[in-house]
């Protein structure tokens, strides 16, 4: 790679490197890293391409450069991914918060009147608590109830709540779904989210080499079929989910049938789904008669 500290060339560099590693947006990806690195702005590197950069600065860029070559996921090296227009911070110990994701919250705001109202939200695997800490955002009354089984996650969300301002309107508790609540919980909940692992175990290895190398097997795995979760939710989420209360669960592609029969077998009742944005079934929404 050569050894040049001009934007031009360490962006060329950095472009080929990238393009030939498999990632999809070299051009893009390069910028970013290098604003990172280097404190330079998009309009410099546009602009001003033949200035150059400190040595540090370039040094830094080429390390950043490398672990995106690995295909570490570019959220890990910016140390952050926006979700909802915010950003949160993700490490390796939690799922990269994704665009599909959104339909989840919007569908769940779209179902309630009073946005005002104090309502209890639970999260089952909240991981970078983007679910939770999005929803209490949009939902100034709200209290919510992070869960997970890795204190990793859970510190990780911890973080993000803290720069968001809600760490006075989370409750976290570290254990497998409802087994994690405590006595002084509340009974029942008037909204449940999750993101459940619901990748296929047989399917993991040929997911993308960002997800397979870089993210929690906990939070992908969901059993021979994928909806080993699932199965488990079903009964928590019947008993924890307040009358006329609402929950929404991020599914899988073609997952569809399978987890709504398993909500309705559990006593929950249809109350529709959302696309995400490639016009896929991506979440589904069940009330409590």
């Amino acid at each position: 790679m050569s050894a040049s500290t001009r934007i031009a060339d360490l962006l060329s560099d950095g472009m080929k490197a990238l393009k030939g590693a498999g990632v999809e947006a070299p051009a893009r990806e390069a910028r970013l890293l290098l604003g990172v690195a280097a404190q330079v702005t998009p309009t410099i590197m546009i602009g001003f391409p033949e200035r150059s950069v400190d040595l540090a600065s370039a040094e830094k860029f080429r390390a950043l450069l490398a672990r995106r070559v690995a295909r570490e996921p570019i959220s890990h090296l910016l140390g952050t991914r926006e979700f909802w227009s915010r950003p949160f911070i993700v490490t390796r110990d939690v799922l990269d918060p994704r665009p599909d994701s959104e339909a989840l919250i919007e569908a769940v705001l779209d179902e309630l009147y009073d946005r005002r109202r104090d309502y209890r939200v639970l999260d089952f695997g909240t991981g970078s608590g983007c679910l939770l800490l999005t929803l209490l955002a949009e939902l100034p009354a709200a209290r919510g109830w992070a869960v997970d089984l890795s204190p990793a996650a859970l510190e990780i969300a911890g973080r993000n709540a803290a720069s968001f301002g809600l760490t006075a309107r989370v409750t976290w508790r570290q254990g497998s779904w409802d087994e994690a609540l405590r006595s002084e919980d509340p009974v029942a909940f008037d909204i449940i989210v999750s993101n459940p692992p619901y990748i296929p175990s047989d399917d993991i290895p040929g997911l993308e080499p960002e997800v397979v190398r870089y993210e929690p097997l906990l939070a992908l795995d969901g059993g021979a079929d994928g909806l080993g979760a699932y199965r488990a939710l079903a009964p928590v989420i019947a008993s924890r989910l307040a009358p006329g209360g609402l929950a929404a669960l991020e599914i899988g592609l073609g997952q569809g049938e399978s987890v709504r029969a398993l909500m309705l077998a559990a006593g929950l009742e249809d109350a529709g789904s959302a696309l995400d944005l490639a016009q896929h079934e991506r979440c589904l929404l069940f009330r409590k008669g």
